[in-house]
């Protein structure tokens, strides 16, 4: 079974993407990147921010994680970056290849596919 952790931008989180629930939605649905999952079983484990910029944290914080999920025998398979900080992130590519270099699973550029085209019309 797959065990999926998503890493978002944390300022959009906390003051933009309510709840993260687009993400939890295109999961739910396997829509979007997470389409690949269709056929199979997976989880979401966990929504984890980045750390704030330039996300200098995001190592810590995925240590963290793995600490916090030990005594349940938790851990990610793959990991999601949210379109957060695909999208709209300066600092995205030093924190994926950071998320890439220490996380030693799979990491996916992408999550839901509900991004708005024009957001007024």
């Amino acid at each position: 079974m797959e065990k999926i952790l998503i890493v978002g931008c944390k300022r959009t989180m906390d003051d933009v993407c309510i709840a993260c629930s687009r993400c939890m939605v295109g999961f739910n649905r396997r829509e979007g990147e997470f389409a690949r999952y269709k056929d199979q079983d997976a989880e979401l484990i966990g929504i984890l921010g980045c750390g704030d910029c330039p996300g200098a944290g995001i190592v810590p914080r995925l240590a963290q994680l793995n600490l916090w999920n030990k005594p349940m025998e938790e851990r990610p398979t793959k990991v999601h970056i949210a379109p957060c900080i695909m999208d709209h992130c300066h600092y995205k590519e030093p924190i994926i290849n950071k998320i890439k270099a220490k996380a030693g699973v799979e990491v996916i550029e992408g999550t839901h596919p509900y991004i708005p085209n024009d957001i007024f019309a």
